[in-house]
């Protein structure tokens, strides 16, 4: 075991899933290693916070854009979360998904992901606007509960949260000290934290309405043809019962957090004509629910980068009577995954602690580092 004053101290800025399954990871098996904290603004027990996104999530396993980097990080994030059923934070749930297109199998790119996946027999009826679909059973989590255990399990393992609001990467960087590292795990403050200022980053609007509707026992999404960014989703809460999530919107470069009416109209009436249980007289509202999707033009940003502070930035605060002396930090960034953020995240978590360890050996081997 190695003593307190041998480990590294790695900052992780940001507290939303990706932030705080990169923590959780890095203080598995060899986390000995790392002395770590969480800072952010904005803490896991803030679930009425818009300010990020992790709290509003759908939290569901649903195919998504794809890549082969994607695939490797959604793979093992399912079959996490599959492995976790049985402690009750995730639930498992049988999901639709109905396609506008007539060929199901070959728009199911996902089938090797997800379990008992099927085609849905030519003579199922179909919901107006879809021409074929599938059947799989996928998993789900409930933020309200997921957030505050992920927190508390990293209490339990002696990481220390601190709420702060950071603007810029230096301050992060000189919070590590030397020898420490910073896991840029912002989301949407990407854009603006100054020495990253990512203009790749932007909100992607999401508004949904829950309700009780405690018949409904499966997911159920559609995809109409060449409306992806509009498709209609119906997902039961996990840890909640009866509680039923409808959706949603995909607005893009939307910053407005605030409730639009003609939307929740929108997305009842729709809901309603996918499953038409949903219109019951037992069926009642819960709440509504806006959030920013902190997506990135090109896909996630999750690579390693070695850092010179304090930086020659003209707008980065300066604190009287620090050292002006230059030291390497290594930052491992992981922001802008969108609306996947929880079906990518522990695999994501894995490349970041990967980049993190091979970075601080590479480090050491740079001589003056």
């Amino acid at each position: 075991m190695p003593t307190h004053a041998s480990q590294t101290h790695v900052v992780v800025l940001g507290a939303g899933v990706i932030g705080l399954t990169a923590a959780h990871v890095l203080t598995e098996g060899e986390g000995s290693n790392f002395k770590v904290t969480v800072m952010a603004r904005d803490m896991p027990e803030d679930l009425t916070s818009q300010a990020f996104a992790s709290p509003w999530a759908g939290a569901i396993w649903s195919p998504m854009g794809r890549s082969d980097r994607l695939d490797q990080w959604e793979r093992y994030t399912f079959d996490k979360f599959w492995s976790m059923i049985p402690t009750g934070l995730v639930r498992r749930l049988p999901a639709r998904i109905y396609y506008g297109v007539e060929d199901a199998e070959e728009a199911s790119w996902f089938r090797a992901i997800v379990r008992d996946f099927r085609v849905l027999p030519s003579d199922h009826p179909l919901p107006a606007n879809a021409k074929s679909g599938v059947r799989f059973d996928t998993f789900s989590v409930n933020p309200e509960v997921y957030l505050p255990w992920l927190k508390s399990e990293l209490e339990g393992r002696g990481v220390r949260f601190v709420r702060r609001r950071v603007h810029s990467l230096d301050e992060a960087c000189e919070f590590a000290g030397e020898n420490g590292a910073v896991i840029n795990a912002t989301a949407l403050g990407a854009r603006s934290l100054l020495g990253v200022e990512d203009t790749n980053v932007y909100p992607v609007r999401g508004q949904v309405v829950l309700v009780h509707a405690p018949n409904i026992k499966e997911s159920v999404n559609i995809f109409p043809a060449g409306e992806r960014l509009r498709s209609t989703y119906v997902i039961p809460r996990a840890s909640t019962p009866g509680i039923v999530l409808l959706g949603g919107t995909f607005q893009p470069h939307d910053w407005d957090t605030s409730l639009s009416i003609p939307a929740a109209h929108g997305i009842l009436a729709r809901a309603k004509e996918l499953v038409p249980a949903l219109a019951e007289p037992t069926t009642r509202i819960h709440a509504h629910n806006v959030g920013l999707r902190p997506a990135r033009e090109g896909g996630p940003r999750v690579e390693a980068q070695l850092v010179d502070v304090p930086s020659k930035h003209p707008l980065v605060p300066k604190q009287s009577g620090a050292s002006t002396d230059t030291k390497t930090i290594v930052v491992v960034h992981a922001y802008g995954f969108g609306s996947s953020g929880y079906q990518q995240s522990w695999g994501a978590a894995e490349e970041v602690v990967r980049l993190l360890k091979d970075n601080l050996l590479q480090r050491c081997d740079v001589p003056n580092a």
